[in-house]
């Protein structure tokens, strides 16, 4: 019988081979792209087995995609990419990201295409001057970058070059027949099974036999300013930050000195301009969401009710026009904007909050005038001295009165105000 000796558990641990992992999920942006070529620069250094991915993208930017892509075609650890969990999709420039790995695997549910960039109007009128032309440039550009990615992996070319000219989208199995994709795996560890024993070509020309299955996971995590950047990059926050700035702002200037509004106005809208770097934010929808907000503002003072019902439509239309789809920097698919699950609720409380401001103004017109010279006819009060045709002081509304009465009124007794003339009030005793 040989007795283990207290290193033996560490040299088991360091047989066992260890796969650094990351993840991909939201919108392809300057954030994300650091975090992903960051992942790999840390899974060399750390020696790994490899570095998994795991991808639920919609597209992005298309030099974050190109930062991602460089940072997998130049690895010196081979790369897997996994398109999961089932309900993930590498929509758009996901699949220049998932081309670009070593080894490929999606699970049941998922999809990969759709990779055609998107070109506004003017891209599309073939009257439009140099329009057709620079959207076909674009689109040439687009397909040699993922025919020549394909090639370098022993991928599906024609397939690639189909998803970008076509939009072509095709499932899980689809992409595995195709050879879009390696395998077809439900889960990370299923897809590291699969893995063990695969041949891939590094960078440097090196062939390498993976060792994956039973790996240890060491999950990497992006850096607080990654992290930030990546979490404001999404276009319903971008939306609620802008809103919270405009209006907080437009709250101080009418009242200023009030601090908080104020405070929290620029602090959204430091957010907000942070996230439209990492975003195709459209100008003159940033202009409605403004002259919205100033709208629904003004009604608090005008009242007219019109104000309002502009300044919600202007901020429905600023909502889903904020994300310039039409960005030839960007590679997204058409679920890449402000929803109306955003859209609707918010334009609906603002709406909702001008209609009661309405409301109760015109409540207010209604009430008896509480102020001034007339305020002051029909209270009630107290005389503090006898009052007579000649003069006489009461006490009316928390405050001492010269007073005049048609006949004399004894000290003590209780007075209605009639009139008011300067500062001399007009008064009669009250009979009981």
């Amino acid at each position: 019988m040989v007795a283990l000796t207290p290193s033996a558990p560490r040299a088991a641990e360091a047989a066992t081979p260890v796969v650094a992992t990351c993840e991909l999920e939201g919108v392809v942006d300057s954030g994300s792209g650091a975090y992903l070529a960051d992942c790999v620069r840390r899974a060399e250094a750390m020696e790994a087995s490899a570095l998994l991915v795991r991808l639920d993208t919609p597209g992005g930017s298309l030099e974050a995609t190109r930062t991602i892509v460089r940072a997998f075609l130049g690895a010196s650890v081979p790369v897997l990419v996994w398109v999961g969990p089932s309900g993930a999709r590498a929509g758009s420039a996901g699949v220049f990201i998932t081309l670009a790995s070593n080894l490929a695997a999606m699970a049941p549910g998922t999809h990969i295409g759709a990779a055609h960039p998107v070109v506004g109007p003017a891209g599309e009128d073939p009257e439009a001057v140099g329009g057709a032309q620079r959207a076909r440039k674009l689109e040439n550009d687009t397909v040699a970058f993922a025919e020549s990615i394909a090639r370098q992996r022993g991928r599906n070319a024609e397939w690639a070059a189909s998803a970008v000219r076509d939009s072509v989208s095709v499932p899980a199995d689809t992409a595995r027949q195709l050879r879009v994709v390696e395998q077809v795996a439900s889960s990370e560890a299923e897809f590291l099974d699969q893995a063990q024993g695969h041949t891939v070509r590094l960078a440097n020309g090196d062939s390498v036999r993976l060792s994956t299955a039973g790996a240890r996971l060491e999950a990497l995590s992006p850096s607080a300013s990654q992290r930030v950047v990546h979490a404001l990059a999404h276009p319903s926050l971008v939306y609620l930050l802008f809103l919270m700035a405009a209006l907080g702002l437009l709250v101080e200037l009418a009242h200023p000195g009030g601090l908080v509004p104020g405070l929290m106005g620029a602090v959204a809208l430091v957010l907000a301009l942070v996230a439209s770097s990492a975003l195709p934010v459209h100008a003159g929808a940033l202009l409605l969401l403004l002259l919205g907000a100033g709208l629904i503002f003004a009604e608090l003072f005008v009242t007219s009710g019109l104000l309002g019902a502009a300044g919600v439509v202007l901020l429905a239309l600023g909502g889903l026009f904020l994300v310039d789809r039409f960005d030839p920097g960007w590679f997204v698919d058409r679920s890449f904007r402000v929803s109306w699950a955003w859209v609707v609720p918010t334009t609906a409380v603002l709406g909702g909050a001008a209609a009661y401001v309405v409301w109760r103004s015109a409540q207010t017109r209604r009430l008896p005038q509480r102020g001034g010279d007339a305020g002051l006819v029909g209270e009630k009060g107290t005389t503090v001295a006898p009052v007579s045709p000649e003069g006489g002081e009461v006490f009316v509304h928390g405050e001492h009165w010269r007073a005049t009465a048609p006949s004399p009124i004894r000290r003590g007794a209780q007075v209605v105000v009639r009139r008011v003339e300067g500062l001399t009030l007009f008064v009669d005793e009250v009979k009981t």
